[in-house]
């Protein structure tokens, strides 16, 4: 029997959880990151088979819970190649074929499936669904799937991992979000972090984040693996960092880091001077709309000595960015970032002294 479910694949009362993954043993994003919380030691497992070679298309990676309740298989099923590939309809139909030895040989009674190649895969549900139907439908089990629906909510997803440890960068982290929801009065959003933390970097805390011209800004992916680690622990609503930007959670604060945070920003008084300069330029910008703008501005007049020159220079790079920023981002609006950067010191040196 087939049947489709909506919710968390995670929590479905089968024998065997399908997850997708890639063969070189990352689990970074969507349902196999959600895998990788929920069951650490099934992750290492296929980190180390990926690192042998072990997990290839056409191949089940099966990794025995020990659990006695709840699922007794997690059946990893190579859906891409590299992390950064798309999924191919010949490795889906290769899989299904191993999928269904796997499942007659340990007597799966149940089994649970993600949309398989759909999402980061890029493939079309209406093609894969078809598939799963023909080498699933014939076998004398339950068949759970779940079609192509966006990540449970955040507080929703299984997390089995240890807390990670309090560290210098994490406390900044935690502790400019705190600061920040202080002035808001609200939980910010993944693209205030973003540009709260670009500030930091800039306002000299090594944080070691890679920003990058960005879609919204300045952007480091290197931050949203940091949140990644966080989730769950020290904040919730980044989830599985699948979710759209217009889709996407405000990231609250928990209460477990709140000690060790504000023991290791009292106890450095730069970076506590960091966090209040970083406050000081951002304040009347406090809005996804107005830091992204705020950090543009910043990043172009760091990038081009001519922007931080002159505000119009500065208008003129922002709005050829990407024509989402020309339409978003009005010349007077600009112009009033640069002059509040240039009045508090954070335009580059040769520009204000020349």
């Amino acid at each position: 029997m087939i049947r489709e479910a909506e919710g968390n694949l995670l929590t479905a009362d089968v024998d065997a959880l399908v997850n997708t993954v890639n063969t070189v043993g990352v689990m970074g994003k969507g349902i196999a990151l959600q895998f990788k919380r929920a069951y650490p030691e099934m992750y290492k497992a296929y980190a180390r088979a990926a690192k042998a070679g072990e997990v290839v298309p056409g191949r089940m990676f099966v990794w025995h819970t020990e659990a006695m309740s709840g699922p007794s298989l997690i059946i990893n099923f190579p859906t891409k190649r590299h992390w950064r590939s798309p999924s191919r309809l010949e490795d889906i139909r290769d899989g299904l074929r191993a999928l269904v030895h796997v499942v007659s040989e340990a007597g799966v009674e149940s089994i649970a499936l993600p949309p398989l190649g759909c999402g980061n895969g890029g493939l079309q549900w209406s093609e894969v669904r078809p598939l799963i139907v023909q080498a699933l439908g014939g076998l004398p089990i339950e068949v759970v799937l779940y079609p192509p629906k966006g990540a449970p909510r955040a507080a929703a997803m299984v997390e089995n991992r240890q807390k990670p440890k309090m560290t210098p960068g994490r406390a900044a982290l935690l502790g400019i979000m705190s600061r920040y929801r202080e002035v808001t009065l609200e939980a910010p959003s993944v693209i205030e972090v973003q540009k709260l933390m670009y500030f930091l970097q800039e306002a000299g805390q090594p944080l070691r984040l890679n920003y990058v011209k960005g879609r919204y800004g300045p952007y480091a992916d290197n931050l949203r693996h940091v949140l990644t680690e966080l989730e769950g622990h020290y904040i919730s609503g980044f989830g599985d960092g699948s979710a759209k930007v217009g889709e996407a959670e405000p990231l609250e604060l928990l209460d477990d880091g709140g000690d060790e945070t504000r023991q290791i920003v009292m106890s450095s008084d730069i970076l506590s001077e960091r966090l209040n300069r970083v406050l000081r330029v951002v304040s009347g910008y406090e809005s996804a709309y107005g830091l992204e703008l705020l950090a543009s501005v910043h990043w172009v007049a760091e990038h081009d000595d001519r922007a931080a020159e002159s505000p119009e220079i500065a208008t003129e790079l922002v709005s050829s960015w990407t024509p989402r920023k020309s339409r978003l981002f009005t010349p007077e609006h600009v112009r009033r970032a640069w002059e509040t950067l240039r009045e508090q010191d954070w335009l580059p040196r040769i520009a204000i002294h020349n």
